[in-house]
């Protein structure tokens, strides 16, 4: 479903992304996971258009997004060609950005309304049932300002959900969270992978990749270091740079008295 092909991205002097390669599947869960500055939401932002890349070619659908044609050559989609893409990617962030002078219930109609055309019923229909979905029925009149930061990312989840997507990006969705907050996000998103919901996921939550992904993929210094299924990747890593990654991990959580989750 998203396929990328030696895809390079700087940001002045910095590499952010080098030569990455990587597919996903039609309703395979891919958790992204490495230390901090290793590319991974940069990827995201690319898969989205939300990032222009310098090189390399993105497909989506085997349709090309960006593609390196040779010869220092490169094709990029038109505005409404990245619109349309754009349509069928939910990305979901790690600030929630809900629109501060919009109830949850305006806050999830307003796109599906506006860009794909639903009438004010029908958006606002499929609204409560993503709140359903979502276990925030009864928040559907509140503002952000009134929710915690656990229900404003699952109405952002919701928000996304509602224009209909075919893959889901979520960027560090449980980081700006406080502890308590965070399962009742992985709760929602673990629903949408039982399913089928094609999704690439940017998580320092080891404990929801190791349970609920198809494939964890490494990236440290803006490389695909090491991929592979949860079980062999937590238990028998292959590369250095991964176990010296899963080391940390298992330092930090000895120091909190197992408190994180891996």
């Amino acid at each position: 479903m998203i396929r990328l092909e030696g895809v390079n991205k700087r940001f002045g002097d910095h590499q952010a992304l080098e030569d990455v390669s990587l597919s996903v599947a039609k309703g395979e869960v891919l958790c992204v996971v490495g230390p901090s500055g290793s590319g991974k939401s940069t990827m995201l932002r690319c898969i989205n258009h939300l990032e222009t890349v310098d090189s390399g070619s993105i497909y989506f659908d085997e349709a090309p997004v960006y593609q390196n044609l040779g010869n220092r050559r490169r094709r990029a989609d038109s505005d409404r060609e990245v619109e349309a893409i754009r349509a069928k990617v939910g990305m979901v962030f790690q600030s929630f950005n809900l629109f501060s002078h919009l109830s949850v219930i305006e806050n999830i109609t307003v796109a599906p309304i506006h860009v794909l055309g639903l009438s004010l019923s029908d958006a606002t229909q499929s609204a409560y049932a993503l709140l359903d979905k979502v276990g925030l029925r009864a928040k559907a009149d509140a503002y952000p300002h009134e929710l915690s930061g656990g229900q404003q990312q699952r109405v952002a989840i919701a928000r996304a959900l509602a224009m209909q997507p075919e893959v889901m990006l979520f960027d560090e969705v449980t980081s700006a969270l406080d502890p308590e907050l965070v399962g009742e996000v992985l709760r929602v998103m673990r629903t949408l992978a039982d399913e089928g919901m094609t999704m690439v996921v940017v998580t320092h939550e080891m404990g929801f990749a190791r349970e609920v992904s198809d494939r964890i993929v490494f990236m440290a210094e803006g490389r695909i270091v090491e991929e592979g299924h949860p079980a062999a990747f937590f238990a028998a890593p292959q590369q250095a740079r991964t176990r010296d990654f899963l080391r940390s991990l298992w330092e930090r959580n000895r120091q909190l008295g197992g408190a994180v989750s891996l």
